[in-house]
This record gives C-alpha cells, sequence and structure tokens, in this order.
C-alpha cells in the first residue's frame, strides 16, 4: 500500500510504501476510494490536539471496498462499500457507552489521529464503525458526509428547532448543514471571513437568506448558532446575536481561546454548548436523512500524493465546500 505519513509535527506529509496491513479480530480493511480533508487534520498535524502519535496516517472521511475481514465480523462482506469516521472505536464499558454515549467514551480510538487514517490506499477499521454506504455513486462526493457532515449533523440537532439558525464559518461542514437545516425548515444566516465575498455567494447560492461577514449583526436575531470556524473569538460575537434563550454550539474539536466577555452577553438564558465527536445513531440517522433529502457536496479532488497541498488549500480558505483525496487506480 502506498500512504502520506505524518513524522514530525509541523513538516510535510511523506508519500511512502508500506506494508498492506492485516486486519485482526473483529477488524476489516477496505480499499480506499476517497479520503475527505477535514479541519481535525490540520490540527491533527500541526500538534494542536493531546495524546500525539507518530507516525500516524491522517484522514477520518474515508469511502472505500471492503478486500479482507478478520475473524469474527459479521454483517460486512467483501467487495461492500463503507465509511469509516473518526470516532474508530470505543471500550463499550465505560460509564458514558453503557448510557449511550459513546462519543465521550473514556478509550476511544480516532481514526487518523490514534490509528492510521484514510490518506492512504488501504485502511483497516473496526467493523461496528463501519458505516453501510450506497454501492452506486461518487465515493468523491460522499467522504464529506463523514465528518464535515456528521459532525455537522449532530451539531444541528443541539441548536434545536431554530426558525433562525447562523453559521459562523462557511465550510466542509457549513455547506451541508445549510442544505440540511433548510429541509428542516430554518432560515439560515451565513457568516464568513472578512470581505470573503466568494464564500458569501457560494452560501447564497447554497441557499442561505443572508451572508456577511462574521462581525456583522445579521438582520434578525438567531434562535441558534453553530461555531465552525475554530475561533474563540467567535463566541462572544455569536452570543450578541442570538436573543434571549439562544444557544450557541461549538462543534471543532480544537479552538482556540475564546477571550472573556460581559456576562451581559450571556443572561437571559443563552446558553453554550460544545459538541463531541459523535456516535454511530448520529452516523446511520445522518446517512439516511442526506440519502432522501438529496444533499448535495460540493468538492475539490487532488491526487493522494498531493494531499499537502489539499491541506495548505484548507488552511488558507481557497477551498469551495470540501477537499477529497482520490487514490491511484
Amino acid at each position: 500500500m502506498f500512504g502520506m505519513v505524518l513524522h514530525e509535527i509541523g513538516r510535510p506529509l511523506v508519500y511512502e510504501e508500506l506494508p498492506d496491513p492485516i486486519p485482526g479480530p473483529g477488524e476489516l480493511r477496505v480499499r480506499v476510494e476517497a479520503c475527505g480533508v477535514c479541519r481535525t487534520d490540520l490540527h491533527v498535524v500541526d500538534g494542536e490536539l493531546p495524546d500525539k502519535i507518530l507516525p500516524i496516517i491522517p484522514g477520518h472521511e474515508i469511502v472505500g471496498r471492503i478486500d479482507a475481514l478478520g475473524p469474527h465480523v459479521e454483517g460486512h462482506e467483501i467487495g461492500e462499500r463503507v465509511g469509516i469516521p473518526w470516532l474508530g472505536s470505543t471500550c463499550g464499558v465505560c460509564p458514558y457507552c453503557v448510557s449511550h454515549r459513546e462519543n465521550l467514551c473514556d478509550r476511544p480510538v480516532f481514526t487518523g489521529y490514534t490509528r492510521n487514517g484514510g490518506y492512504a490506499t488501504r485502511a483497516i477499521a473496526d467493523a461496528r464503525y463501519a458505516f453501510h454506504l450506497s454501492q452506486e455513486g461518487s465515493a468523491a462526493a460522499l467522504a464529506p458526509l463523514l465528518c464535515a457532515g456528521l459532525i455537522g449533523w449532530r451539531s444541528l440537532r443541539f441548536a434545536g428547532e431554530a426558525k433562525t439558525l447562523g453559521l459562523y464559518g462557511f465550510g466542509a461542514a457549513a455547506h451541508i448543514i445549510v442544505q440540511a437545516a433548510r429541509k428542516q425548515g430554518s432560515q439560515v444566516f451565513a457568516f464568513t471571513r472578512e470581505g470573503d465575498k466568494a464564500a458569501q455567494a457560494f452560501a447564497l447560492r447554497l441557499g442561505a437568506a443572508w451572508a456577511g461577514s462574521s462581525g456583522e449583526t445579521p438582520p434578525e436575531p438567531l434562535d441558534a448558532a453553530i461555531i465552525y470556524a475554530p475561533v474563540g473569538e467567535l463566541v462572544p460575537a455569536a452570543l450578541a446575536a442570538v436573543r434571549k434563550g439562544g444557544i450557541v454550539v461549538c462543534a471543532g474539536i480544537h479552538m482556540s481561546d475564546i477571550p472573556s466577555f460581559p456576562y451581559r452577553l450571556l443572561w437571559e438564558e443563552r446558553q453554550i454548548i460544545s459538541v463531541a465527536n459523535l456516535t454511530r445513531q448520529d452516523g446511520v440517522t445522518f446517512l439516511a436523512f442526506a440519502a432522501e433529502a438529496g444533499i448535495e457536496t460540493r468538492t475539490t479532488t487532488y491526487p493522494l500524493d498531493q494531499a499537502n497541498c489539499a491541506l495548505a488549500d484548507l488552511r488558507a480558505g481557497r477551498l469551495e465546500g470540501a477537499a477529497v483525496l482520490l487514490p491511484p487506480a
């Protein structure tokens, strides 16, 4: 197999030939068809997450075909297309797992962070955490659903029944969730980097009712806001934009420090809540919804060995929608 390997924090990934991995008990192996490039991958390569394991192959929005099954795998077969997400495995016995909160597991495994991921031609996964996907259609179009979509969906659930919803940071997750929120009857207001007219125009094309810079005031107060950009300064801005009793959802795994702000912004029962990882039920529910609702992803594809270019474009905000890596045929 070939993979893009992170050997040193802050250094470019290296394209290497590696031994084919062998699936163990309860595991399966996929021939990777596509792997999305997520902002969390930037946090991994920049060393912004704790408990680093090196070397590592990043990537956790994996679409692939099963080409090997380990012992004791049920419910999957060779040739089936599956999706492999960020949450790669859980212990199943900690207080969180047994109370149906496996996203908060005390001993989790994360794809592309603590287990090799999908910036490769082959990948191993816990069979219990591999989602059944449509056997038809574009793997590149499906890949962003495995994290941008899943985390976006969980954050949308936490936003409650918002009739007016603000999305701060209009990247891969927001371009999916604006479609989902509109299907559910919400009016969506998109907030972008200062002066990013291209992202604002993109948001409007996808159905946002208004688009502006993150420092602007929306045309009307928000019932809820979701922050996808990893910028702590957006928390006070979002609190100022939501009405009394409103909710601000912080959807990223990493965010810069939140600056101090006057209690007045939080008063009147406004809430700040974070989203951590996902559950398998999130995946089952969202993937079914996305198919039924006709959610479309906008992608820019790169050859696998150009992963560093894809990460650079993501960092610079040069993408419309999501970046996706395609292994060689």
